[in-house]
C-alpha cells in the first residue's frame, strides 16, 4: 500500500509540474495566506510531515481529485491530469486598473479574486475578463469569459480587450488602419461584431489595447 506522500508525488509528476509549480498552485487554493513552498511538499512527498486535513484538500483540489482517493486506500484507477494554469477573473472596472507593472497594482491588497483554470498557458500577467454587453454577438454572449494575454503581439483580425475613454476595459476586434499615430504606431478601429454597435477609432478616441484574446469560454 502506498503511502500519502507516495500518492502525492505519482499524482504530481504525473501532472507534469515540479514541487516548487505545485507548492505555488497549493498556495493559490489556501485561504488562510499561508506560504507554501517547495520544502514543504518535499516533506509531505517523504512523509517527514504529515498534511493537515486541509491541507490534503487543497492539494487533491490542485490535483483534481477527491480528497478521499488521495488520503485513503480506494479502487479508484488514475486517470490522465492535464497540467493546469491559473489566471485571475477580473471585471472590466478590475480589467481596467491594468499596467504592463503590475496588473492588480491599483486594486485592494486585501481583495480577493476568483482564480480560473486553464489547460491554455499564457504569460503571468493574464487573466480572464468576463463579456459585458451585446456588442460582440452572435459569437460571443454576455457573461462568456475569454482569456487575455497582453504579451501576445497584435494582429489585424485578433479579438483584443483594450481600455477604452471611462477607463475600463472592453472587448472588440482589431483592425489595423493605413494611417499612423505622431508614434509611427499604426492607427487602428476596434470593431463589434453586433452591426448595431459603433466602431471605436484610435484617431478619435484614447483607447489603448491591453492584451489579446487566446481562449474563449462561453456561457451555457
Amino acid at each position: 500500500m502506498k503511502t500519502l506522500g507516495e500518492k502525492i508525488k505519482e499524482y504530481r509528476n504525473k501532472m507534469g509540474v515540479n514541487q516548487k509549480e505545485f507548492a505555488e498552485m497549493c498556495g493559490r487554493f489556501d485561504t488562510r495566506e499561508r506560504a507554501w513552498g517547495q520544502s514543504r511538499i518535499g516533506n509531505y512527498e517523504t512523509n517527514a510531515r504529515e498534511p493537515s486535513l486541509e491541507d490534503i484538500e487543497i492539494i487533491a483540489k490542485v490535483l483534481g481529485i477527491n480528497p478521499a482517493d488521495l488520503a485513503f486506500q480506494s479502487n479508484a484507477k488514475f486517470a490522465q491530469i492535464i497540467k493546469s494554469f491559473y489566471y485571475p477573473l477580473l471585471s472590466p472596472v478590475q480589467a481596467g486598473y491594468f499596467t504592463e507593472v503590475n496588473l492588480l497594482s491599483h486594486t485592494d491588497s486585501d481583495e480577493q479574486y476568483e482564480m480560473i483554470s486553464s489547460q491554455v498557458k499564457a504569460s503571468e500577467k493574464s487573466f480572464y475578463l468576463v463579456i459585458d454587453g451585446d456588442s460582440m454577438l452572435p459569437r460571443f454572449q454576455q457573461g462568456d469569459m475569454v482569456l487575455i494575454d497582453p504579451a501576445l503581439e497584435i494582429k489585424p483580425g485578433d479579438f483584443v480587450a483594450a481600455i477604452n475613454e471611462d477607463g475600463e476595459a472592453t472587448f472588440k476586434q482589431y483592425k489595423q488602419l493605413s494611417t499612423i499615430d505622431d508614434y509611427g504606431r499604426p492607427d487602428f478601429e476596434l470593431v463589434p461584431l453586433n452591426e448595431f454597435f459603433p466602431r471605436l477609432n484610435s484617431k478619435d478616441n484614447n483607447i489603448t489595447i491591453i492584451g489579446k484574446a487566446v481562449e474563449h469560454r462561453q456561457v451555457l
